[in-house]
């Protein structure tokens, strides 16, 4: 009963940490987007994101012998700053696991708020197991993230405060991993304010509550993005799925409405630069996930006039990532296009390339001769630009329509993650390597993960290609190319999920082969 859920939240103890966060008018997306849109600022409570609430909130109603046997979570970001500050406010034992693949900058967060940090296990779900089994042989009270009554009670005073800040709100936008956050807000508004569409966005490489959604249960993904760290979470909760499922008061459907709006990574990019232009603060990815999805939602459905939320969520960003975001922030606006296209290998051609554009502006542009072509050759050169879009995603197809009219053969590589991470950095022209073989590789950004790498590819492949950039994120990316046979390509493949590395081969990907084959 969602009446249930509204006094839990009403009795919530979150005040006592937490602050009342202002509802803030985003004026230059109002205009944008024609429709009134405000921000719910939860990345200006104490600990820089609204999970203060649901860990205080549990761990505040604690019976005194659970709080004298001390407290214990696993978490590799805002959860746990907001158990170590919860615990400190109460003067509690805590222990608060933490994967090794954890940034420092986030280690160090928890410790400065009187968290005793525990580093175990290359990702959440090795951490979290450990925290379980932990809790059990320490008698330590287990502060789940998202799967509780009382946490998500916590996180819903959220839903309480927008009532009292904007009563004639149409849209709430929600970023959803475990889910926790958006089954208090949904759980409140639908039955005090059943108007509200509460739209739940997710992270397009992990969108766990769309796939539970269209099974009609809760299902496992096999995989997940790191980049939205917040939400990236493999299976929504238990009790989260059970009350976004729920119906409003009146009668009118779910809480939560069965359209999710899933996000790319240049598109939360792209958010992240609106909220830093509105109030020139940095949030992090899943922080401004609920901004990308608000502006997705309008265009899709022709919003005009109505009054719309965004919740921003968090703001712990690791700093080495504004290098990442920065470069890929024009594509998530739809302000720039990757294109790969031949045009003759003679005097003038660039030139005539240009003009092709109709005074389109360049943004980058990669080209090397291939020096094993005889200089009167007639065979095409393969270019790496990028364009400048005045008119958003339709222009992409004007601009492929108008190089095919001019003879020229081009490739959309706009989304394609392996030219933008990869390929356009390693342009210098062809290697021409026998059986080589193209691998996309995911490993946990630890000390000593790349050596594990190079120490499994031994001395039976020779090395042709490698590309590693640090995001500044969880997880390390290596594009690697392999002097091997496919059956030799396919057992380092098999070594390397051994040791639970992700490996794909790409060979076939269009950017490696115009560029770099």
């Amino acid at each position: 009963m969602l009446s249930h859920w509204v006094r839990a939240i009403l009795q919530a103890t979150v005040y006592d940490v937490a602050i009342q966060t202002p509802l803030e008018p985003a004026p230059k997306l109002t205009q944008r987007f024609a429709n009134d849109i405000r921000l719910k600022r939860e990345d200006l409570q104490p600990v820089f994101s609204f999970k203060l609430r649901g860990a205080y909130n549990r761990i505040s109603q604690l019976s005194d012998e659970q709080k004298a046997r001390g407290v214990i979570c696993a978490s590799a970001g805002n959860h746990a700053q907001g158990v170590a500050y919860s615990a400190r406010k109460l003067s509690l034992n805590n222990i608060i696991v933490m994967p090794t693949t954890t940034p420092d900058i986030k280690v160090d967060a928890v410790k400065a708020l009187g968290g005793n940090v525990d580093l175990y296990g290359d990702s959440f779900d090795e951490a979290n197991r450990y925290a379980i089994d932990r809790a059990e042989r320490e008698g330590l009270t287990f502060i789940p993230p998202y799967d509780d009554e009382l946490v998500i009670a916590g996180q819903g005073t959220i839903g309480l405060e927008l009532t009292q800040q904007w009563r004639d709100m149409d849209y709430v936008f929600v970023a959803t991993g475990g889910g926790g956050l958006i089954a208090g807000v949904a759980a409140f508004l639908g039955e005090v304010a059943p108007h509200v569409k509460v739209i739940s966005v997710e992270a397009e490489e992990a969108a766990c509550l769309k796939a539970a959604l269209a099974a009609g249960e809760r299902v496992r993904l096999p995989q997940v993005g790191l980049f939205v760290d917040g939400v990236a979470v493999a299976e929504i909760g238990k009790i989260p799925f059970d009350v976004i499922r729920m119906q409003k008061s009146d009668g009118s459907g779910p809480v939560v409405e069965p359209e999710v709006v899933t996000c790319t990574n240049d598109e939360v990019c792209a958010a992240i630069k609106d909220v830093f232009e509105e109030n020139r603060s940095i949030v992090e990815p899943a922080g401004a996930l609920s901004v990308a999805g608000m502006k997705k939602y309008i265009k899709a459905n022709n919003l005009q006039g109505k009054n719309c939320v965004g919740i921003i969520c968090g703001a712990n960003m690791n700093f080495d990532r504004l290098r990442y975001i920065a470069e890929r922030t024009e594509i998530g606006e739809k302000k720039e296009a990757i294109f790969a296209v031949t045009i003759p290998e003679k005097t003038g051609a660039f030139l005539d390339f240009c003009r092709s554009l109709h005074g389109r502006n360049i943004t980058e542009f990669n080209y090397r001769a291939d020096n094993q072509k005889s200089p009167d050759s007639m065979e095409p050169a393969a270019i790496f630009v990028g364009i400048a879009l005045k008119e958003g995603e339709k222009e992409r197809q004007t601009i492929s329509t108008q190089l095919a009219a001019d003879g020229y053969t081009a490739h959309d590589l706009t989304d394609d993650d392996i030219a933008k991470s990869h390929i356009r950095h390693l342009i210098g022209g062809h290697a021409h390597v026998e059986n080589e073989q193209l691998l996309k590789i995911r490993f946990p950004e630890r000390p000593g993960a790349l050596l594990t790498f190079l120490e499994k590819l031994g001395d039976d492949f020779n090395i042709t290609l490698f590309h590693y950039r640090n995001h500044g994120a969880a997880e390390g990316r290596v594009l690697v190319g392999l002097q091997a046979s496919e059956s030799n390509s396919r057992l380092l493949q098999d070594a390397l999920l051994d040791i639970g590395y992700q490996c794909t081969t790409v060979s076939d990907n269009i950017g490696y082969q115009l560029f770099l084959k």
